[in-house]
This record gives structure tokens, sequence and C-alpha cells, in this order.
């Protein structure tokens, strides 16, 4: 495992906010008692494909998983591939856990709490695809620290992609976009920026769903949306 100084999980200060919301519905509750037990990553020890799914396939991991909407999409588009999501939100864990449920998800594992954590334990050179989608802002000067598209969670990412793997990040936020560009170009040498003229980071790329707090910020809020697709070199 790399070491990671700055980017060290249990060392950098808390990326996220609040982690409970409105109080969970009677079926909600029910599968965040017996079904996310059931499917969730372990507490301990090294985070494999081997280990959570019994073989060795190609494995994604989303960072911040919202409501479940992208996870379940991209787990049920490919379904011989494992897919782990970390989420401090329990409602959107809760949520995530209805996808998995009515959908009959067997490829899905998840923890509802801080996503490095998690990250930090899977074997550098692992991961297929990494998921950034919509992180909290923290638009405040004095929060900037607190974004997950910094020097250190972007290292320990960079790190856990196997040659080849991507990392797919995408923000309404423009203060946001702006200090995550000024970060990336400190990776060129790891993270190839797959990029051809404006549209192709202003249009959603295939493979790609829309989640409901996208169509929020564009429907809504009238935020213009960008999406990034960085390869491993």
């Amino acid at each position: 495992m790399t070491a990671y100084k700055d980017g060290d999980p249990t060392t950098l200060s808390r990326l996220y906010g609040r982690s409970v919301g409105k109080p969970l519905r009677a079926r909600q509750q029910a599968l965040v008692d017996d079904l996310l037990p059931k499917i969730a990553v372990p507490e301990e020890g090294p985070i494999t494909a081997e280990r959570l799914f019994g073989e060795d396939c190609p494995l994604h991991f989303e960072i911040g998983f919202g409501g479940g909407e992208h996870l379940a999409y991209r787990a049920d588009l490919l379904p011989n591939h494992g897919f782990i999501g970390a989420e401090p939100f329990l409602n959107g864990v809760a949520q995530a856990l209805t996808h998995v449920e009515d959908q009959r998800l067997a490829n899905i594992r998840l923890h509802a709490g801080d996503a490095l954590q998690v990250l930090s334990r899977v074997p550098d050179g692992a991961l297929t695809m990494v998921y950034l989608l919509h992180p909290d802002p923290w638009p405040k000067n004095k929060h900037a620290k607190r974004r997950m598209v910094n020097d250190g969670p972007v290292r320990m990412i960079a790190d856990k992609l196997k040659p080849g793997g991507e990392f797919r990040f995408g923000t309404d936020h423009p203060v946001y976009l702006r200090h995550a560009l000024m970060v990336m170009r400190r990776f060129t040498q790891d993270l190839e920026w797959q990029v051809d003229g404006p549209k192709s980071f202003q249009n959603r790329p295939s493979g790609w769903c829309e989640t409901r707090y996208e169509r929020k910020a564009r429907e809504q809020m009238g935020h213009e949306v960008w999406y990034f697709r960085y390869r491993r070199r």
C-alpha cells in the first residue's frame, strides 16, 4: 500500500457535512437493518474483488453515491463487474439499498461512511473506474481543504487505478470546477485528461446516467454541468 502524508485518510479533515437527514421510512429502515450488513464492505483488512465478490473481476468505486442511481445503473449495465459505493449520508444509503433490492443487484457492496477510509484499503492498481459525481462543493475559501478534489485524495485515486483505468468527475459548481482543474493540472504525469474541445466536457459521456441531483441542478437551479474523464497513464 502507498503511504500518504497529507492524503492519509486518518489525518484528512472531514470531507462531508451532515450524515443523517429525515427519518427513514419503514422499508428503508428494514433494509438498513437487514440488507446492509449482508453487503457491507468489511470494516478491516484489504478490499479486493476476490474478498468482496469471490472472484477476480473488474472493480469500480463510487465516492459519495448520493441516492445510488448512478451506482445501480452502472452495476446493472456491467453485471460481471464489482461495484463499491461509499456514502456518509444514511438516507442516501437507504435509497441505494432500495435499488439493490428492486433490481436484484448482486454486484454491489456499500459502505455507510467515509470513502477514503475504504479507498485506502484497496490495493494499488486494483480499480478499473473511480467515480466522483457532484461532490459537496464547500464553496468558501476557508473550507477548500475539505473538497474531495485535493492533492491527497487525488493522489490516492491515481494510485488505486490500474493503467488505463478511468477517473470520472462531475460538478455543477463553478467554484469547484476552477479548483478541480487547478488541482488536476498537478497530476498530468499520472492522469491524462480525455478531452477534445469544450463539447467533450459539456456533454454527458455515454454510460454516464443523469442522477436526480444533476437534473435538479440543471432544471430547477439553472446550473451548467461539467463532465470530466481522466485515464491512468
